[in-house]
C-alpha cells in the first residue's frame, strides 16, 4: 500500500492544475510573477506598404470623371467593396477595382501614371490624390471639385500556435483584447505569459515576448493590434496533465485511487493464494 501511495502522489505531482493565475487578464503586475510594462503607448496611422492593395474611388459632379475614375464600379459593387473591406473577404473580385502597390511603392493610376504613395497613411495618400487629379483636370471645361476615397484591402492579422486562423481588422484602431474576443479568446491551454508578436517595424521584422495577462499591456507598445501582425501563442508546459477545476482534480484522484486499489486487491488476492498453495505443499 506504501509504494501505491507514493505512485499516486508522484502521479498528482505530474499533474499542472490550471488555475485562475493562468488564465485571467488584467492582473496587477508585480503579484504571483505578473510583469510590469513601461508606458509605450503611441499609436501610429498605418502607412501604405509595397504589396498592399488600395481601392480608390473618385467623387465628382462630373459624371464622366465619375465614369473613367471608377470604371465598372457601380453604386452596388462600391457598396460590396466596402462589405468585402469589413470581412477582410473576396480577393478576386477587389483585385478588379483596386490598385497594388509594388515593390518600389509605386501604384498606376488612369491619366495620372505611377503614384508613390508607400510611407503614407491612407489620410496623406486621399489628399495627394485630390491634389494630383485637382491639377490635371482644372483645365478641363467645366470642371467641378473632385474628393478621393482612400482604403486598404484585406487588412489583417494572423494567429499561430495552440490556434490557428486569420482575421479581419476592422477597424483603425484594433486592441488585443478585441482581436482575442475576434477569434473566440484563447483556449484554456494557452500560454498567456510568454506571447510572442512578430511585427514589420521600418521595413524590419521584429519579434517581441509578453504577458497578456499583465494590466500594464493596456499602455504598452503590444496593446494594439497593426496590420499583417502574427501572434504566437504556445501550449503550457504539462498540457497532458493538465486539470482545469479542483472538481476534475478530485476525480482524477478518486479514480486514480479506485484503481489502485482494485491492482492492489488482485495482486495481494494472488500471493494469499500463491502463499496457501505453498504452505498446503
Amino acid at each position: 500500500m506504501k509504494k501505491i501511495f507514493w505512485i499516486l502522489l508522484l502521479a498528482c505531482a505530474m499533474m499542472s492544475c490550471v488555475t485562475s493565475r493562468k488564465v485571467n487578464y488584467m492582473q496587477e503586475p508585480g503579484k504571483h510573477k505578473i510583469p510590469s510594462y513601461a508606458d509605450t503607448l503611441n499609436f501610429e496611422e498605418y502607412k501604405v506598404r509595397p504589396n498592399d492593395r488600395l481601392y480608390i474611388y473618385v467623387y465628382s459632379l462630373d459624371e464622366n470623371v465619375m465614369k473613367m475614375y471608377n470604371a465598372g464600379s457601380s453604386a452596388q459593387s462600391r457598396s460590396q467593396m466596402q462589405q468585402q473591406m469589413m470581412s477582410g473577404g473576396g480577393r478576386n473580385t477587389n483585385e478588379l477595382y483596386t490598385y497594388l502597390v509594388d515593390e518600389e511603392g509605386f501604384i498606376d493610376f488612369p491619366t495620372l501614371g505611377k503614384i508613390h504613395v508607400a510611407g503614407l497613411t491612407t489620410r496623406e495618400t486621399k489628399q495627394k490624390m485630390e491634389e494630383e487629379l485637382s491639377s490635371l483636370l482644372k483645365e478641363i471645361p467645366g470642371y467641378s471639385t473632385i474628393s478621393v476615397e482612400v482604403n486598404i484591402m484585406q487588412r489583417s492579422y494572423s494567429l499561430i500556435g495552440v490556434q490557428s486562423g486569420r482575421y479581419p481588422i476592422q477597424k483603425e484602431k484594433l486592441t488585443i483584447f478585441e482581436a482575442l474576443a475576434q477569434m473566440g479568446n484563447l483556449q484554456t491551454y494557452s500560454d498567456r505569459s510568454r506571447v510572442k508578436i512578430i511585427r514589420e517595424i521600418n521595413g524590419e521584422t521584429t519579434i517581441r515576448e509578453f504577458d497578456l495577462r499583465s494590466k500594464d499591456i493596456i499602455n504598452s507598445e503590444f496593446y494594439y493590434i497593426e496590420p499583417n501582425d502574427i501572434i504566437y501563442v504556445r501550449e503550457l508546459t504539462g498540457k497532458a496533465f493538465g486539470i482545469t477545476s479542483a472538481g476534475a482534480g478530485v476525480a482524477v484522484v478518486s479514480a486514480t485511487l479506485s484503481f489502485g486499489v482494485f491492482v492492489y486487491t488482485i495482486v495481494a488476492t494472488g500471493i494469499n493464494h500463491v502463499n496457501k498453495y505453498k504452505t498446503s505443499e
